[in-house]
């Protein structure tokens, strides 16, 4: 099976590393999905919500306020400055992610419309357990 090696970075350290089916990225030009094989390119991210799908099929997601993202035939890396994994863990901590998500997101005030699409998508997410 093809996979990506994906891995998100931000000044406080590392997020996420390894081995994943497809990648959906927040582009500032919209929405965007990478699969293995995908053609080399370097993105500006903004404030909104990183979806892996991991080789067993299973979801992760990671909320960014903004960052680049580097990406080639085999791998994606993203340079995040400030990013919160949700998923994982007991449901007190799964919403205390997803609140903490909610706020990084809010803080970048310069998009709106990104700003409301992250948030709904981390609502949405919260309501269907979709990690």
């Amino acid at each position: 099976m093809d996979t990506l090696k994906l891995e998100i970075v931000t000044p406080e350290g590392q997020i996420f590393s390894g081995d994943v089916k497809t990648v959906t990225l927040p582009g500032s030009e919209g929405e965007f999905g990478v699969l293995p094989g995908h053609a080399s390119l370097v993105s500006l991210l903004q404030a909104g919500v990183i979806d892996i799908e991991l080789s067993s099929g299973s979801h992760e997601v990671v909320a960014i306020n903004w960052g680049h993202a580097k990406v080639d035939e085999k791998s994606v890396t993203i340079l995040a400055d400030g990013a919160v994994s949700i998923g994982g863990g007991s449901d007190s901590e799964i919403a205390n992610s997803i609140e903490t998500a909610k706020k990084l997101i809010e803080s970048m005030s310069d998009s709106d419309v990104a700003i409301a699409t992250a948030t709904a998508k981390i609502e949405s997410i919260s309501r269907v357990g979709k990690y």
